[in-house]
């Protein structure tokens, strides 16, 4: 349990723009921050970070919070975890022990998985340091590839022994489960016995944004021909291996910094080139590059530059990876090194001034790499160079951007000598037949987007309550108002009418429960309910203390009303003057309370008038004639003081 005043402590400083600026690449709009949405797939951000309030909001799939929140939401992970999480990043202190069996036990099994693994890390480092087959065999590796002691510790590479059970027998000593032994894939299971999965390998532990541990990579360092060189942990609850890249923990800020992203493919080569002080790099880990991976990359740059190994493979994988790079709408440059090198290879042999100036020279856009690439099959073979110039348009084509498209096309019918119209035409049929395919009944219906939710999940009463909407303006206005002066007449006790001054949350509170008023959304309730506790005791809250709630429907719904997709440009500038919310607040007030008020006697009218249409006996029906007469009054005063004119 993390104690109260500690958590008031770390959400205090916790800065949101901080936070989210590891997971997003973040833009100043006004006094706010734009991004991609990292919750769902968007090519136009409407992600926005609000310093000043210290909330995000997306105003696409309606996710919102502060910087707890964002954590939970992004890595899944439990209140307690994401406050520990933001605890580490500001270094702050959070007294804990060890947990017991029994502790474990309560975790969730995320929780419990990312506790394996970092126990595992633990171990794996401590045998590859302190023990002498680690030291021996582990390090010796790392050190035969140059590998300096700083790099192997940023990295926390490690070693699992030579012994079948070593790290199992460890782990269910310490009170681990085999259970979660096995989601994990730190073991495997024979013969109702566990084995080590990394016996006898290195490790290279894979890394979420947030710096947990999710998996591991190990290489083997015997020469049993009988066993895979690099083995992986299996995908799990907290490991899927299309969308993890090794190294973007340790690469994030740089990739964000220099607007681009080095892409390899081994984890050695992630390591050499952070060791030659060229940090903007990631690998996808051993597997095929994905779409979830470019995506991953596109929350911090548009720009990825592929660094891939100069034989058939690695240009066949270059090629794959174009495509797929080009279709997310991202720019893509190319690497190859020289045959027989890869990037491992290469920067070991040279100074980082020469591997950063290499790379600078040899590093070309996607048209000239595949062109000049695929112009040495056509050797002046008319009939290969049409199939060439087919296939490069047929890349283009990919680009969702139409302006990036017509440059290309451009640069492509200077590369391959022939018309620009003339491949132009090719691209506009093939967009066409795309088009058309989309349009067909035989293919499919696109996936609906998903329905924005408004700060949380409206039930089926919440939907139909007729005062929904003005309450929602009420709490809106108390967030962001309450704590502002508002001046009013009032008659005093000798009936002469007098100037008072009051905090709007005092306003509203005393306005609505001197008419017995109370909110019908149980949402709505409890933040009306947290306003008029405190004025009681004095004070009035502020919007840290609902954004921040532990009551995530108070939360959510807090951090949606403060969010706005809209700011005020400073028209002043240019000699137009227009009035701000400050300025008509008292009026703004006023009106919504009114048409609150309307909107519960209108309410009351319709249920007078079934009743009344319903009434057998007389006296009833005289009664409920009364309270419709009365109603009716009341609302009558209430819109001529709005301005409404009823024509009935």
């Amino acid at each position: 349990m993390i104690p109260a005043d500690t958590t008031a402590k770390i959400l205090e400083s916790a800065h949101i723009e901080e936070v989210v600026g590891d997971f997003v690449n973040l833009k100043r709009r006004g006094s706010n921050l734009i991004g991609l949405c990292p919750f769902h797939q968007e090519k136009s951000p409407s992600f926005t970070v609000s310093p000043s309030k210290g909330i995000f909001k997306c105003f696409g799939c309606g996710k919102a919070g502060d910087a707890a929140k964002f954590i939970m939401e992004h890595e899944h992970s439990s209140y307690p975890e994401a406050l520990r999480y933001l605890a580490k990043k500001y270094h702050i202190e959070i007294e804990e022990r060890e947990m017991s069996p029994e502790e474990m036990v309560s975790l969730n099994e995320r929780e419990r998985l990312f506790n394996l693994n970092s126990f595992a890390l633990n171990y794996f480092a401590d045998t590859l340091f302190n023990a002498d087959e680690g030291k021996a065999v582990g390090l010796g590796y790392f050190k035969e590839r140059d590998f300096r002691e700083a790099i192997i510790k940023k990295f926390q590479l490690g070693y699992c022994p030579d012994k079948r059970d070593a790290f199992s027998k460890h782990a269910l000593a310490a009170g681990y489960t085999e259970e979660v032994l096995l989601k994990t894939g730190l073991s495997t299971q024979h013969d109702n016995h566990l084995y080590d999965r990394f016996q006898g390998r290195v490790l290279f532990p894979i890394h979420n944004l947030t710096g947990k541990v999710i998996g591991f990579g190990g290489r083997i360092l015997s020469s049993d021909k009988s066993k895979a060189k690099y083995l992986n942990s299996p995908e799990s609850e907290i490991y899927i291996k299309g969308k993890s890249l090794y190294g973007i923990y340790f690469a994030k800020t740089a990739i964000n910094k220099s607007d681009n992203c080095f892409l390899v493919e081994g984890y050695t080569d992630v390591l050499t080139l952070h060791q030659a002080g060229i940090e903007n790099v990631v690998a996808s880990s051993g597997t095929s590059l994905t779409t979830e991976q470019i995506r991953l990359i596109r929350r911090f740059t548009n720009n990825i530059t592929i660094l891939y190994d100069g034989d058939k493979a690695g240009i066949n994988a270059s090629l794959r990876g174009i495509d797929m790079v080009l279709e997310e709408g991202m720019n893509v440059r190319i690497v190859l090194f020289p045959e027989g090198d890869d990037p491992d290879s290469f920067v070991r042999r040279h100074r980082s001034i020469e591997v950063e100036e290499y790379i600078a020279k040899n590093s070309k856009d996607f048209i000239s790499f595949k062109t000049n690439l695929l112009l040495e099959e056509t050797a002046n073979d008319p009939i290969k160079k049409a199939g060439l110039a087919k296939e490069i348009v047929q890349t283009i084509a990919l680009i969702p951007d139409s302006i990036y498209r017509s440059v290309y096309v451009k640069e492509c019918s200077r590369l391959l000598e022939l018309p620009e119209q003339t491949l132009l035409n090719e691209l506009n049929k093939i967009l066409r037949n795309r088009f058309r395919k989309q349009q067909s009944p035989d293919f499919p219906e696109p996936a609906a987007e998903p329905v924005p939710q408004q700060g949380v999940q409206q039930t089926e009463d919440q939907a139909v309550s007729p005062t929904y909407y003005q309450e929602r303006e009420l709490v809106k206005i108390l967030l962001h108002f309450g704590r502002n002066e508002v001046s009013h007449k009032v008659t005093d006790e000798f009936g002469n009418e007098v100037n008072y001054s009051e905090n709007v949350a005092q306003f509203i509170i005393d306005d609505l429960s001197h008419d017995q008023i109370v909110f019908e959304n149980e949402t709505h309730k409890k933040i009306f309910d947290l306003f008029a506790h405190a004025i009681n005791e004095g004070v009035v809250p502020g919007e840290h203390q609902f954004i921040s709630n532990p009551e995530p429907d108070v939360a959510l719904l807090s951090a949606d009303l403060l969010s706005s997709p809209h700011e005020l440009h400073d028209w002043a500038r240019k000699k137009i003057y227009v009035k701000t919310e400050l300025e008509t607040l008292m009026q703004n007030i006023t009106s919504c309370l009114y048409k609150y008020k309307e909107r519960i006697i209108d309410s009351r009218l319709e249920t007078v008038s079934v009743q009344l249409k319903e009434a057998t006996d007389f006296d009833d029906q005289i009664i409920l004639l009364q309270q419709k007469k009365h109603l009716d009054s009341i609302r009558f005063k209430i819109n001529e003081i709005l301005g409404i004119v009823i024509s009935k």
